[in-house]
């Protein structure tokens, strides 16, 4: 699936129907959520008629498209088979029971409830919720796909305004041309003082978006706080101020994804196999010296994107164990000792001398060449980063 973003700019009239759209979505969410609470066991089946039961009991749920409210219900079936699925695996810690949304920002159309113009250029949606038609602005032309292959329809609210995407069936491998071998390798080891360096020596400098935006977030979140009134309405100077503060955290996210996006495209098109550690992010960021930098350097959208890229362009993409790659020696394989602020690597064994992250560079390559093949392992492709609409490398093209 190839998800196409647009911009639209609704009027206040459309912009009080897509808001009203978003929480009728969620409270059929909700409700059948609370279904599944209080009627353990229950399958898909019974969810979709306590759907059907609540267009009919509720005007304004009866108003919304039957394929929108059918898309809130598989999101409640997703969540919970994502809990079972968490328990049979015994995962620690907690296992993701699902929980009533209070901030949705989309709403899903099928098939139906929306039609396009003759030159692709405007979206109506034909339910009763009153939004009417919109300008699609951006650059890709939907004229390009037949109608039967757009999947899905979402209108999503950010802090910037509304987007409209489409959900496009497409094979990625066939929309480029085949690259031509390059016959090289390369391994690559993430860090903090740089994005990365790479076995042959290279290095990316990080940019660090959050740490140079943080001055700016700070005095606009200490606007809002200011603004904010405990226990009574807010005031509208509330609410701009929580929405510039939004748009500062919008605008350097979007900067970290489009560095690393760049970064993993070109290491994609110059190599023919990217070796990378298989880090534990999740667990990293527990560390409350290290939280921020590591949050803010974006590695696992850095790996997201390469798997991506790995699968259109059908290149060898390799997780390897991140075990002592910056503690063993490159040249010889000994194991050498050094804190993290230690910065070179001198091996006492075999003399060699060499920057720490080159050296796990070289380390990550070394072990990612002696594991092409063998495909048993999660690491070694099992994993399809195009699966569906949910997954987050969703391609956003025509901004």
């Amino acid at each position: 699936m190839f998800v196409y973003e647009y911009k639209v700019n609704p009027k206040p009239i459309q912009v009080s129907a897509i808001n009203e759209a978003i929480r009728t979505a969620q409270f059929v969410r909700n409700k059948v959520l609370r279904f599944w609470m209080d009627n353990r066991g229950v399958g898909k089946t019974e969810m979709f008629r306590y759907n059907t039961l609540l267009r009919k009991e509720f005007k304004f749920v009866d108003e919304l498209n039957s394929h929108a409210c059918q898309t809130a219900v598989e999101r409640v079936l997703r969540a919970v088979n994502r809990f079972y699925d968490n328990c049979k695996k015994q995962i620690k810690g907690k296992k993701g029971y699902p929980k009533f949304k209070k901030n949705t920002r989309s709403v899903e159309y099928k098939v139906s409830g929306w039609k396009l113009s003759e030159n692709r250029k405007h979206i109506t949606f034909t339910d009763r919720k009153g939004i009417g038609t919109l300008k699609l602005i951006g650059s890709r032309d939907l004229n390009f796909y037949q109608l039967d292959q757009i999947k899905r329809v979402r209108i999503l609210r950010r802090a910037d305004g509304y987007y409209v995407q489409f959900s496009v069936q497409l094979e990625p491998r066939d929309t480029v041309e085949p690259l031509v071998p390059s016959q090289r390798a390369v391994g690559i080891d993430v860090g903090i003082k740089y994005f990365l360096a790479d076995s042959a020596g290279n290095t990316v400098s990080n940019p660090q978006f959050y740490r140079q935006g943080e001055k700016s977030l700070n005095r606009l979140n200490r606007l809002k706080s200011k603004k904010f009134r405990q226990g009574k309405p807010q005031s509208h100077n509330y609410l701009k101020a929580r929405i510039r503060y939004a748009r500062k955290h919008l605008k350097v996210s979007r900067q970290r994804e489009e560095f690393v996006k760049s970064v993993a495209l070109r290491y994609i098109q110059s190599t023919d196999l990217v070796a990378y550690e298989d880090l534990n992010v999740k667990g990293m960021v527990k560390n409350r010296h290290l939280a921020k930098s590591i949050s803010d350097a974006g590695w696992s959208t850095f790996r997201r994107w390469l798997e991506y890229f790995g699968y259109k362009y059908g290149k060898v993409t390799v997780a390897v164990a991140p075990h002592n790659t910056s503690q063993n020696c490159s040249n010889c394989g000994q194991k050498v000792q050094k804190s993290l602020s230690t910065r070179t690597h001198i091996c006492h064994y075999c003399g060699f001398v060499c920057d720490r992250d080159v050296n796990a560079g070289i380390n990550i390559l070394q072990k990612g060449l002696s594991t092409v093949g063998h495909t048993e392992s999660y690491k070694l492709g099992e994993f399809n980063p195009l699966v569906s609409l949910e997954q987050s490398c969703e391609i956003k093209v025509g901004l």
